[in-house]
């Protein structure tokens, strides 16, 4: 089979990612397909993707991350996106992809995989913040440039690898959305006197858990918890929690479940009234309300873990970028998507300043990097350059059934500086202390 029939199957299997058959079969297609116009005589860059092509993150997750990729791939090859990335290549080379399901139990010799046999010069992947966990102390004693592109738990730079080298992150880690989750209820109005949260039980989870319900405690000094429920991942069923929820009688309910976890939640929660009586914010909900639409219940506080999807400014690169994913795969791309985008134009970034797509140009040049993305600035603030920060958004979901679509109102948007911690603050202690040196003007 030829590459080109070879990419129009999988482009085919792609549309039609709901299934799950079919992203199985793109798992396996992927893999060797390759994107963009590079030919032997280029200069190439070799890049391995990592993200969910199979079970039950790939439809709203993996897939339109892998999505964005073949699009950014193709363009950036071509020199197609809109200045100042209408040069052909990163650093003048083509990239070469690899693709590999995140969805697996062995990611870290997947990762040594790519960097050992397949001879990588680099790595962009992982949603799950349990694989980055794993992943970057790995990229750092393999030494080879790894890019988070969408993982939240603040620990990777916190906790785990303090000092890095060779590991980056382009989008903000999770207390951005969970700080900004408060602000926005407080400005809406919306009573803070009882707070329940619903989260996976793993680092994400926990950690948004915390980051929400200790910022809630520092803007209402009266607040309680009425319950905290910590599923296991994956787990599909929450009648139990659910139960709790409508016993303890909150407030307000706090879910960072992601996936199919959160769209089992949404249409759970919702057949039992959860909705209805307590306001509901999914830190992140973008990536469902087109996905569920009417299902969705009109009133819900919706995240997209930064200014993406939905609450992306308007700008000449995000116009493009909805227009190119439309007219490929027949839908507007969301957050994950656009974290994708951000991750390879950060690259894209860091290789023409250099000049190279050699990794310790690309590193050089990436530490403390500012650059536009469709959803607007990303500043490497943190972590000694490693870590990104942006503005994030809110809003509340409406389901316009005379348009028969889902759209977002009454949308607040929040500096970077207000809602992330300074750089050398463990965000934590940050909270905890008040927001101390926070810029919300």
């Amino acid at each position: 089979m030829t590459k080109s029939r070879l990419g129009a199957k999988a482009n085919a299997l792609l549309k039609n990612s709901s299934s799950l058959v079919a992203a199985g079969a793109i798992g396996l297609l992927a893999t060797t397909a390759m994107v963009g116009p590079a030919n032997a005589e280029d200069k190439s860059v070799k890049v391995g993707f990592v993200t969910f092509l199979s079970g039950g993150a790939a439809g709203p997750f993996g897939v339109p991350a892998r999505n964005a990729a073949e699009l950014m791939i193709q363009s950036i090859n071509s020199g197609s996106v809109p200045a100042p990335y209408n040069s052909a290549g990163v650093g003048g080379a083509m990239i070469d992809p690899i693709f590999v399901d995140e969805n697996s139990k062995q990611k870290n010799a997947d990762y040594l995989k790519l960097v050992e046999k397949d001879g990588v010069d680099m790595v962009v992947g992982y949603i799950s913040s349990g694989s980055c966990k794993a992943i970057a102390p790995e990229a750092e004693k393999a030494q080879k440039l790894t890019i988070l592109f969408d993982c939240g738990t603040p620990q990777i730079f916190e906790e785990i690898v303090t000092d890095p080298k060779y590991t980056f992150r382009t989008g903000g880690h999770a207390t951005m959305d969970n700080v900004a989750a408060a602000r926005y209820l407080e400005q809406k109005g919306v009573d803070l006197s009882k707070i329940a949260g619903i989260n996976q039980n793993y680092a994400w989870g926990q950690d948004s858990w915390r980051d929400f319900s200790e910022s809630v405690a520092q803007i209402n000094t009266n607040a309680s918890v009425s319950t905290e429920q910590f599923p296991k991942i994956y787990a599909g069923q929450y009648g139990s929690e659910i139960s709790a929820l409508l016993t303890s009688k909150p407030d307000v309910v706090h879910s960072s479940f992601w996936g199919g976890d959160m769209e089992a939640f949404i249409i759970q929660g919702s057949a039992r009234g959860v909705f209805e009586r307590s306001a509901v914010v999914l830190t992140t909900g973008e990536t469902a309300m087109h996905r569920l639409g009417d299902q969705m219940p009109d009133g819900t506080v919706i995240g997209a873990r930064g200014p993406h999807g939905e609450l992306a400014p308007a700008s000449e690169l995000n116009d493009w970028f909805r227009k190119a994913y439309f007219d490929r795969f027949g839908t507007f791309p969301t957050y994950p998507s656009y974290k994708m985008a951000q991750a390879l134009l950060g690259v894209k970034a860091a290789a023409d300043k250099a000049g190279s797509a050699d990794q310790d140009a690309v590193i050089g040049a990436l530490r403390g990097l500012e650059w536009e993305g469709p959803s607007g600035k990303v500043t490497m603030a943190l972590a000694n350059g490693h870590q990104a920060i942006q503005d994030t958004a809110y809003g509340t979901y409406k389901y316009d059934k005379d348009a028969g679509k889902a759209v977002l109102v009454d949308v607040v948007r929040f500096p970077a500086e207000c809602v992330n911690p300074p750089a050398g603050k463990i965000s934590i202690d940050w909270i905890k202390g008040g927001f101390e040196g926070a810029k919300c003007e």
